[in-house]
């Protein structure tokens, strides 16, 4: 039996059908990712599933027994507690069952006249109470609350305190310990960063629960779904399969919708200039009424446009040096300590750079440090030789005019480029024809943020700045920005906490830590699996051993020689295998991790350098 099922459900908001007698069911372990454009209805349909709305027509039915949790985008959580508290209060209802049981075993003390009724009622109260174990219950809720970004530390903050995101993340915490059979989730990753999500992930992967999932992340929809719900036109189509399979599906059955919609169009221009010319002879009036009838019953194929592919060419830049970007030493402290000490990185020339840390490490601290709108404290940071670097802001409310057009926006900060590359560019991030004359104080968050990025990228700089340039984009015009991005020829240092968008635009990758940066050259999938590893195999090749000496007679002095090149050897093959025991104890990111991972490479150097002497001396 599906634990969720939707009949016939229809909803209009005005003369706009937003759906169109939808029926769908869902299994118990169905993992659905929900996609459409925006404004296709996705949050809405979780509304009406939840309760929280009513369809004009159809009933939505759930299995009896079966819970169901929700969580909203934006949830208002107003508590007293501290948030080790709050989050425990989800076994509110277990925890008053072991008030009661104490207080009935020492009301049994005193042999009360009614004590047959209370050894009845205390029964039922532990029946009830096997079905909670408290130890198991605390480590899950520690567990999670860690999962999701809070330290030990932030257990006993009050709720009351904690900003609208971390709220956010700790309602999210609260529907995890839930144990529901299953879940409602409309855009939880929102507010969560890259390690958290990560873990989120992990844990949606591995859940034992079914859930339907709306986000804007194309790794949770590739990697966390198996079955992909598409609104679009008041319709709801089920894919059996990821994200990747639903898009070729989609493309295929576009393919068809656009021969058949093209017939259609043609058959309704023939009938058109048929009513046209019957409309001119007053015997044929009624049937010309009468094939005005037959067309207006026609139901229309409407196409959705595919995944857009971006046609921009980007204006020569100037050529910088070698090195874009140097950071050397750079620290920073508050009042209640050091954030981060000893940041230190080089940028080349043409890198992508993706800068990631957990929140609370100074990511965004070290980000404004090298735009110059924090003061640096300790250490420099330098812009090349010839760099001209451009900055995308997270607030798109300090960065845009709100007074001014899309248009004039773009055409007020930029110098040197046409109306027509200006035109061109924002027809590319999904602005045309009259829509480059709105007000910016009108647009969406996703709109300004489209609007920004083309300013950005249309002031002929060879070094960009972005901070979190996904936020409020659809997965359509996350696909537009990637595309622009990967064609861009000039150096990128970014903050994102989209896993898709980093492991798809991301040469490098920069790690902050407490201690400071690490560098690690290659994709973010790449470094995921490395840093997990962390040597649990040994990635070194065996150990080369010593060619047998020729038989032939050797000097006294050659014979020493060689030992005293054997012992080298030998010294520094336990030298590296007792620097590889080291390494795999110590915690990664951490100063001790990289130099220990310093003299690795170098004892290593030292290893094959000897070697070859032993071998060129066995030669001669």
């Amino acid at each position: 039996m599906s634990i969720l099922m939707l009949k016939n459900i229809s909803l209009s908001y005005g003369e706009r059908k937003l759906f169109d007698d939808i029926s769908v069911d869902f299994q118990a372990d169905h993992k659905v990712g929900i996609v459409g454009r925006n404004g296709a209805g996705k949050s809405t349909l979780l509304k009406i599933i939840s309760g929280m709305e009513k369809p004009d027509e159809g009933v939505v039915s759930k299995e009896r027994g079966k819970t169901i949790a929700y969580m909203a985008q934006e949830m208002t959580l107003q508590s007293n507690k501290k948030v080790y508290d709050e989050a425990f209060t989800v076994f509110d209802a277990f925890t008053t069952l072991e008030k009661e049981q104490a207080q009935i075993e020492q009301e049994l003390e005193t042999a009360p006249d009614n004590a047959e009724q209370l050894l009845d009622r205390y029964m039922h109260v532990q029946e009830k109470l096997a079905n909670f174990d408290r130890i198991e219950s605390e480590n899950k809720t520690e567990e999670i609350l860690i999962g999701l970004g809070f330290k030990r530390e932030q257990f006993a903050q009050p709720v009351q305190e904690l900003s609208v995101g971390w709220k956010m993340r700790l309602v999210l915490a609260k529907l995890l310990l839930q144990n529901a059979d299953f879940y409602l989730f409309d855009e939880p990753t929102n507010h969560l960063d890259i390690t958290a999500k990560e873990w989120f992930f992990d844990f949606l992967r591995h859940a034992p629960f079914g859930y339907l999932l709306v986000t804007h992340d194309r790794y949770f929809l590739q990697k966390a779904c198996d079955i992909i719900l598409d609104l679009s036109h008041g319709k709801a189509t089920l894919y059996h399969g990821n994200y990747t399979y639903y898009i070729e599906q989609k493309e295929e059955r576009n393919r068809v919708l656009q021969s058949a919609y093209a017939r259609q169009q043609r058959e309704i221009a023939t009938k058109k200039a048929t009513i046209d010319r019957f409309r001119a002879s007053a015997s044929k009036a009624k049937m010309a009424q009468s094939m005005m009838k037959q067309l207006d019953r026609i139901e229309r194929i409407e196409v959705e446009p595919a995944e857009p592919t971006i046609h921009i060419s980007f204006p020569e830049l100037t050529r910088p040096g070698k090195v874009a970007l140097s950071v050397k030493g750079v620290s920073h402290a508050f009042d209640k300590g050091p954030l981060f000490n000893n940041a230190t990185c080089e940028i080349s020339r043409g890198q992508k750079v993706a800068l990631l840390a957990p929140n609370g490490t100074g990511k965004t601290t070290l980000f404004n440090i090298i735009c110059d709108k924090l003061p640096i404290q300790n250490g420099s940071v330098e812009f090349g030789h010839n760099v001209k670097h451009a900055l995308f802001e997270q607030d798109q409310t300090r960065a845009l005019n709100g007074e001014s057009t899309i248009f004039d926006e773009i055409q007020n900060n930029t110098s040197n480029v046409s109306d027509g590359q200006i035109r061109s560019f924002l027809g590319s991030f999904l602005f045309s024809g009259k829509d480059v004359e709105k007000k910016i104080k009108v647009l969406s968050g996703g709109e300004k943020n489209r609007v920004a990025m083309v300013k950005v990228l249309l002031q002929n700089a060879n070094f960009l700045l972005l901070d979190e340039p996904t936020n409020h984009l659809d997965l359509f015009a996350k696909s537009v920005l990637l595309q622009a991005l990967k064609k861009y020829p000039g150096t990128i240092l970014f903050v994102s906490h989209d896993h898709d968008f980093i492991q798809e635009l991301a040469t490098d990758i920069l790690e902050l830590s407490p201690n400071g940066l690490y560098h690690y050259p290659g994709k973010y999938e790449e470094f995921l699996q490395d840093t997990q590893q962390k040597f649990t195999s040994d990635p070194e090749p065996k150990k080369k051993q010593p060619k047998e000496a020729p038989k032939k007679e050797l000097s006294t002095q050659k014979r020493r020689e060689l030992r005293k090149l054997e012992n080298k050897v030998s010294k520094l093959e336990k030298e590296l295998e007792s620097l590889h025991v080291e390494l795999a104890a110590l915690s990664y990111g951490t100063e001790k991790y990289s130099e220990t991972l310093s003299a690795v490479s170098t004892t290593k150097q030292k290893l094959e350098s000897a070697e070859q002497e032993w071998e060129a001396a066995q030669a001669n």
